[in-house]
């Protein structure tokens, strides 16, 4: 199967049961519920989900008992993004070629639609039809990698780093926790799930680390060069905040490099699975090469 194959059907699989997982908005709170809804169901790659249901596939052999954690998944990066476009944040107005969350139901509405994101993300892990104990690995392993140890550490860093001067070693850790630890949390759930052994969990936690860094490149990359439409937000976003980015340390030039350096890291990681891991493989490149 293709890359392109690959990321349709499971965006057609996370299409088909997201709204299982999402309260009826049919009452007095009902703005928030669709308010969520309007941003977890505004399209984008779904890598995340696709992560979690082919690492499932590569140790299990089918992907239908990850999909409660797939969307899961979806479900924290969806409240990042969410609180990532609010004026606190880093206050952008398009998400995805649409207005943002706070744009269309107000500042107030998209912070309580992003907080209920979270618990219902732990919601969909309850339902795993799995053995106990991998359920509650499974908990934790997202709470741990979205928490203020993973994903919100990282936003910390970014935050306090904004409009300041930090090593490159700071930029580095800052995006392996604000980008790379929800890949890993994606990863590794499609592993515990699937049945994967602890050292094979590790192989693929340093395919998502590489995978990861590659990824927050390649968009700092486009953030700089990218086509606001194909983005569907506006580009140049992080220079006129004054962010720290990959292309604050290095040329255009010698970031594709490090894309490249840290893809074929990733590649590696996976070698030893053979012909199984291939899709996965592709994906990385995929993701090294992606204009959006």
């Amino acid at each position: 199967m293709t890359v392109e194959k690959m990321l349709v059907e499971y965006t057609n699989v996370f299409n088909d049961n997201v709204e299982k997982f999402v309260p009826d908005s049919s009452c007095e709170y009902g703005r928030v519920i669709e308010a969520l809804k309007y941003s977890l169901l505004a399209g984008g790659k779904r890598l995340r989900p696709a992560l979690v249901l082919e690492f499932c596939k590569l140790f299990g052999g089918e992907y239908a008992p990850a999909i409660p954690a797939a969307i899961a998944v979806e479900m924290i990066h969806t409240y990042s993004l969410i609180h990532d476009d609010l004026p606190c944040m880093d206050n952008d107005e398009m998400r995805r070629g649409k207005p943002s969350c706070h744009i269309a139901y107000g500042e107030d509405i998209a912070l309580l639609a992003g907080d209920g994101l979270q618990p219902l993300a732990f919601a969909a892990l309850a339902k795993l039809e799995i053995e106990p104990s991998k359920v509650i690995s499974a908990v934790k392993v997202l709470a741990d990698c979205c928490g203020v140890c993973g994903m919100v550490g990282g936003q910390v860093i970014d935050l306090e780093s904004e409009n300041k001067k930090i090593p490159l070693d700071t930029l580095v850790l800052l995006q392996k926790l604000k980008t790379g630890k929800l890949i890993e949390a994606a990863v590794v759930l499609g592993c515990i799930i699937g049945g994967a052994t602890e050292s094979e969990i590790e192989l693929c936690k340093e395919y998502a680390l590489n995978i990861g860094l590659a990824f927050q490149i390649r968009d700092d990359i486009l953030d700089l060069i990218g086509d606001a439409d194909v983005l569907g937000k506006p580009i140049g976003s992080d220079k006129d905040n004054e962010k720290n980015t990959f292309l604050s340390f290095m040329s255009i030039d010698e970031a594709e490099n490090e894309v490249k350096k840290y893809t074929d890291k990733a590649k590696l990681a996976l070698s030893s699975f053979g012909e199984k891991a291939d899709c996965l493989i592709n994906l990385a490149d995929y993701l090294a090469y992606r204009n959006n």
